[in-house]
């Protein structure tokens, strides 16, 4: 018999940036632990793409992607997807009204969605390039997750907040210095929320990924020089991929972390302790 704690039947989450890499990862095993599930991403086709995986992969119905959701199947988990750019305050109300039109409730969140950063040197690091970073990772972060606890407090239910972070955030990052700043504020920020809300039952943690292949460093995992310094140092002898999230995405959601806030989770091979 199954762990009953890691079962999530009946319980909701939120993915951003749900429809690649870690966040369909993550999705894809809340929804195979049998929770329903929706995808905010900024690709329509990106989100119809990945709730198609979803219900093709045996772990739940599919819906339409869009601002109002889509019709789902009847049995198993519901998947839907919905276009949003979550640096926009009122993109993120909107769409957040929308999922809890469609799910009714919310029990997981997971602030995902980001972008990659990188500059020729922090001397010629723009204002403008700084500010695109920190609109998307940071503030978009930050209206996730207000949204989705103000949801959880006047729900009175409880819930579980997840910030997706980077090594970055706790190892030098040369000429990525925005992007690891962003990256250092979720952390703090996740350990504030776990602080601020643990009397309303919910818990927050920072998930902090290592070198990890996905669409946002197929670039630099080109590139023959990273790969012979970079993978000899991970212990594991390989490059993460988005389904090694997909047990601390069950984990955090589930009741068996019921006592687990405040916290940093590194999953990257073992890079920062060799």
């Amino acid at each position: 018999m199954p762990y009953a704690p890691f079962d999530l039947t009946g319980r909701v989450a939120l993915v951003t940036g749900g429809n690649g890499g870690i966040g369909l990862g993550m999705a894809s095993a809340l929804a195979a632990a049998g929770a329903d599930v929706a995808i905010w991403g900024t690709n329509e086709a990106k989100n119809e793409a990945a709730v198609a995986a979803l219900a093709s992969g045996g772990s739940g119905g599919s819906g339409g992607s869009g601002g109002s959701g889509g019709s789902a199947a009847s049995a198993g988990p519901r998947v839907r997807g919905y276009v949003c750019d979550v640096a926009s305050e009122a993109e993120v109300s909107a769409v957040f009204e929308a999922t809890m039109a469609d799910f009714g409730r919310l029990d997981v969140c997971v602030a995902n969605a980001g972008v990659g950063g990188g500059a020729a040197s922090f001397l010629d690091l723009s204002l403008e390039e700084w500010r695109r970073v920190m609109r998307v990772n940071m503030e978009g972060a930050f209206l996730t997750l207000r949204a989705a606890a103000r949801q959880m407090v006047s729900a009175g239910t409880g819930g579980s907040l997840i910030g997706i972070a980077s090594l970055a955030a706790v190892e030098g990052a040369a000429r990525n210095e925005h992007y690891a700043a962003t990256k250092g504020g979720v952390v703090a920020m996740m350990r504030g929320l776990a602080v601020e809300f643990a009397r309303n039952g919910i818990r927050a943690n920072a998930v902090l990924p290592g070198w990890i292949e996905t669409g946002m460093t197929e670039g630099v995992f080109g590139n023959e020089r990273f790969r012979d310094k970079v993978l000899p140092r991970v212990p594991m002898r390989r490059w993460g991929q988005p389904e090694d999230f997909g047990g601390i995405a069950v984990y955090l959601a589930s009741d068996a972390s019921s006592f687990h806030t405040g916290d940093t989770i590194l999953i990257d091979g073992g890079y920062a302790a060799f």
